[in-house]
């Protein structure tokens, strides 16, 4: 039997014609934080998961602790990727921004493609009650500087205005300094509006780290313990191996293509629809990384890659004799400042 085309095996859009007077996330496209595209900070359970996570990689330590009601999951995740694309719109349109947002329930649920159903304000409420209660201790850095104090995904968040029947119609969020430093810096990638469709959790996983890894390289390698690894998943890895070969079978992730290969592999591709803007830096190569490594030992050096790309883009683009020596020449400025 041929292989599903990609928009066939995505779940239904539940809201295809969108409300003109929902604000910006309809003008801008979905965006995403850099660090937790990178590392596994989100729970892929679809039960409640009590477990405390530990991740190490690269110099990089996470430990991930729940509240009662469970560790935050990917689908919880939807509501920070609104608030980073309503940031982002406005810092793009030159508005002032702030920790703070004021949010109406229904275009979240909207544009984040989920159910507006009694049961689906239910959910929504439970997934704030999750990213508050998730404490999160690293040393990632975000936006120039390294946390290694403990902080929630969210700080607080409010009902500002409910219906007679008890439904929140509007609610007030905090966020994180860590998130709004990423979003201050730019460290953020757009995501495919299809990311939502996307039916499983593991499934918006490697989406995700297809994003981080590949953007608009002609492809991106990968061993599978290493996407196990960094994909969060609790799978053991013949397990694991299995699921990514299904996905492979189903041939359905936004914007990129995979296929495995010898060696215990995982190939990613981009596709033809990847969404970038203008012209791009092209991919550093295991050189320049490795100095970089060596000027900033202990630091995350995707996310430094990460606030290089970023303020390349600040400063408009400039033409470059070598992507290779400016990014090594950023790292060790800014290992100098």
């Amino acid at each position: 039997m041929a292989n599903l085309s990609p928009a066939s095996a995505l779940a239904p859009d539940r809201h295809p014609t969108h409300d003109f007077f929902v604000c910006d996330i309809f003008d801008a496209l979905p965006k995403d934080d850099m660090a937790s595209m990178e590392h596994p900070i989100f729970s892929l359970a679809t039960r409640p998961d009590k477990r405390i996570l530990s991740y190490v990689h690269n110099g990089t330590e996470i430990t991930v602790v729940p509240s009662v009601k469970g560790l935050a999951t990917l689908h919880d995740k939807d509501i920070l990727i609104y608030c980073i694309s309503q940031l982002m719109a406005a810092l793009n349109a030159g508005r002032e921004i702030s920790r703070k947002l004021t949010l109406k329930a229904h275009d979240l649920l909207v544009a984040t493609n989920r159910e507006t159903s009694d049961d689906g304000y239910k959910r929504l409420r439970e997934a704030f009650e999750r990213l508050a209660g998730t404490r999160i201790t690293t040393n990632m850095e975000t936006g120039g500087h390294e946390v290694t104090t403990g902080f929630g995904l969210i700080e607080s968040w409010q009902i500002v205005r409910a219906s007679k029947g008890g439904r929140m119609v509007s609610v007030s969020v905090v966020l994180s300094e860590w998130l709004f430093r990423a979003v201050e810096s730019k460290s953020v990638l757009t995501l495919s509006t299809d990311y939502f469709r996307l039916r499983k959790p593991l499934e918006w996983r490697i989406y995700e780290l297809a994003r981080k890894h590949c953007g608009r390289q002609k492809s991106w390698r990968v061993s599978v313990e290493v996407l196990l690894k960094k994909s969060g998943s609790a799978s053991p890895r013949r397990v694991f191996r299995k699921m990514i070969r299904d996905i492979i079978k189903a041939d359905h992730l936004p914007d990129y293509e995979m296929s495995e290969e010898e060696g215990d592999l995982i190939r990613f591709a981009a596709r033809a629809s990847v969404i970038e803007d203008g012209v791009q830096l092209p991919p550093l190569s295991a050189d320049a990384m490795d100095a970089a490594r060596t000027l900033a030992p202990g630091l995350d050096i995707y996310v430094l890659e990460a606030d290089w790309r970023a303020y390349w883009m600040r400063s408009g683009k400039p033409r470059l004799r070598s992507a290779d020596a400016a990014f090594v020449g950023f790292v060790k400025a800014r290992g100098e400042s």
